[in-house]
């Protein structure tokens, strides 16, 4: 079956050449993104002018994990270490931060891995057609933003349970529609029970980017994810240093894919899966609700790559709501401090939202089930920041009363140092496999996938297509940037 469509169709793309002429849009390959000093330095120092979360066409250039806050340009992709006085494990555990991105998280990237091979193909008229973000969040935002660029209209969809931060966002920026599904974050199918009601209603007038299934966003995790992780590895390691274990929740399966990248060279890191323990359908084939708000869940995402997941970690979503207070509130960080904890560190707390607490508690799961010691690095993503939750924090302040240190304390103690080695799975090839099968009954029954395709979906060459195919893209993107000719005249 063929992987990506490189159809062109010549109309369209000739009308999208003309719109990226009159919005000044030049697009980055997907090498610029992995690497900005290919990026000309015309477009950098326009650049300077223009601010991180700006809808600038430019910031286009900014979907990159090189980016440098303080000077507004780009440099080394920046990284938090947790030390052993937070995570209590000899283990160092290192997460890249996805606020520095546009929008604030680094689905902006997942969301540009979707659509621009759809544009620079002329497979999709944003002049004509709508295009639809089925999301748990984060993934919504992307989209939306790339529309504002073009001047194109975005559907959000996403459940009607998750912050409040993420609907004002929405509406901020000027979102065509958002449509708010029954349900929080564990109700995928109702996510898509309304995308085919959409195309039911509206035929080709929208073009459905669906991030569970898209694997342009497995394809740009691939290519700059993973390669982020590999220059923070040789930046930190030492003579003795593993790469022991890359730490994901499984999402989209669109972040989980770096892990793709990172086992290529360095056979031995084990890629383990997160998901809610309220919710264990790669666990146990279980269902249920939670408040881990970016994961997704009760189906196995299309594009994830299970053959190649050593373990899968639920994480009792108690551990991350009570560590994100901890890590904001003012006595929670002065108890952090006081164990230890440079102050430094402290005010970086807030870069991890809920999601990234719950792979942080998953990658202390892996240090103490592998009896992992300082010379093992355990990677994992902090896709968004606290910025995202604040009404969640006050959401618990109303339930529980005010933040003491007594408290502090009390969390401490059972969500960071009483994380234990429990609902951490290893995985075997039957495993893996009945992990696999579970796709047929979202893929096949409900979504329109053929058995054969599921066939082909194990099959390891499958995949070596997909990890190959930037290159091809990037051609596409260079020839449409020729055609419109904004380059030669910056």
């Amino acid at each position: 079956m063929s992987i990506f469509d490189m159809t062109v169709r010549e109309e369209v793309l000739a009308a999208n050449v003309n719109l990226a002429r009159k919005r000044n849009i030049i697009m980055p390959t997907f090498a610029e993104q992995g690497d900005p000093s290919r990026i000309p330095d015309k477009v950098k120092a326009r650049l300077k002018g223009v601010g991180l979360w700006d809808v600038n066409p430019l910031n286009l250039f900014r979907i990159t994990w090189h980016n440098d806050v303080e000077t507004g340009g780009f440099g080394p992709v920046s990284y938090v270490e947790l030390p052993g006085s937070i995570t209590g494990v000899r283990a160092r555990i290192i997460g890249i931060i996805g606020k520095y991105f546009p929008t604030g998280s680094h689905k902006v990237g997942a969301a540009f891995g979707c659509l621009v091979p759809r544009l620079v193909t002329g497979q999709f008229d944003p002049a004509r057609q709508a295009a639809v973000w089925p999301s748990t969040g984060n993934y919504c935002r992307g989209g939306a933003f790339d529309c504002a660029l073009l001047a194109t209209d975005a559907v959000a969809i996403l459940p009607q349970e998750m912050s409040k931060e993420r609907f004002d966002w929405l509406r901020e920026i000027g979102t065509s529609e958002v449509i708010a599904t029954p349900g929080s974050e564990s109700n995928v199918k109702e996510i898509y029970d309304k995308v085919r009601e959409l195309r039911a209603e509206r035929g080709d007038r929208i073009v459905v980017f669906n991030q569970f299934e898209e694997f342009g966003n497995a394809l740009w995790h691939y290519t700059l994810t993973g390669p982020a992780f590999e220059e923070v590895f040789n930046a930190v390691r030492h003579a003795s240093s593993r790469m022991a274990g890359y730490v994901s929740a499984t999402g989209s399966a669109g972040t989980i894919s770096a892990g793709e990248y990172l086992k290529k060279l360095y056979p031995y890191c084990r890629i383990a899966a997160v998901e809610a323990l309220q919710c264990p359908t790669l666990y146990m084939n279980g269902f249920g609700a939670h408040r881990i708000e970016g994961i997704g869940d009760k189906h196995v995402p299309w594009i994830h790559n299970v053959r190649n997941t050593d373990a899968v970690a639920a994480i009792d979503d108690d551990y991350p709501m009570h560590a994100l207070r901890l890590f904001n509130e003012e006595a929670g960080r002065a108890f952090l401090e006081k164990k230890g904890a440079p102050r430094t560190l402290v005010d970086q707390l807030n870069l991890l939202g809920i999601s990234s607490l719950c792979n942080v508690t998953a990658a202390v799961k892996m240090a103490k089930y592998y009896e992992l010691d300082e010379n093992d690095v355990i990677f994992t993503v902090f896709t968004d920041s606290a910025a995202m939750y604040l009404s969640r924090i006050e959401e618990m302040r109303s339930a529980y009363g005010p933040y003491s240190e007594v408290q502090a304390a009390a969390d401490y103690g059972r969500y960071i140092e009483g994380v234990e080695t429990d609902w951490f799975r290893e995985l075997n090839y039957r495993d893996r496999k009945q992990i696999h099968n579970l796709k047929y009954f979202t893929w096949v029954e409900q979504q329109g996938k053929t058995a054969e395709e599921l066939r082909e979906l194990w099959e390891p060459e499958f995949w070596e297509q997909i990890w190959t195919a930037a290159p091809q893209f990037d051609k596409l993107i260079a020839q449409f940037n020729e055609r419109t000719g904004l380059l030669a005249t910056l």
